[in-house]
């Protein structure tokens, strides 16, 4: 079983870049395929980016695609969400998930969460 705790987060301005850190503990990354997800106010949660467990295959929404970009150091057992060109609609508490499969299809399929750290984007 693997712990992840996420940081990283906070209130940056629009067009600011930030990168969440998603460290693990009792397993390493490269036992799972990871994912990280956010949750609006009001809104239900939803897919930003995965990385498959091989590590070779990255995914992205639609909405973040060329501006976020997943990645994972082994060495360190963290995963990363690096996040430029921030806007006022990525406001939401970000989480980071492991899935014990090798190739996840939703949040149903991610069986490990970290807490979530909020990033707020202001205008």
């Amino acid at each position: 079983q693997v712990q992840l705790v996420e940081s990283g987060g906070g209130l940056v301005q629009a067009g600011g870049s930030l990168r969440l850190s998603c460290a693990a503990s009792g397993r390493t990354v490269s036992s799972y395929s990871m994912g990280w997800f956010r949750q609006a106010p009001g809104k239900e949660r939803e897919s930003v980016a995965a990385i498959r467990r091989s590590g070779s295959i990255t995914s992205y929404a639609d909405s973040v695609k060329g501006r976020f970009w997943i990645s994972r150091t082994i060495a360190k057992n963290t995963v990363y969400l690096q996040m430029n060109s921030l806007k006022p609609e990525d406001t939401a508490v970000y989480y980071c998930a492991a899935a014990d499969g090798s190739y996840p299809r939703g949040e149903r399929d991610y069986n490990y969460w970290g807490q979530g750290t909020q990033v707020t984007v202001s205008s």
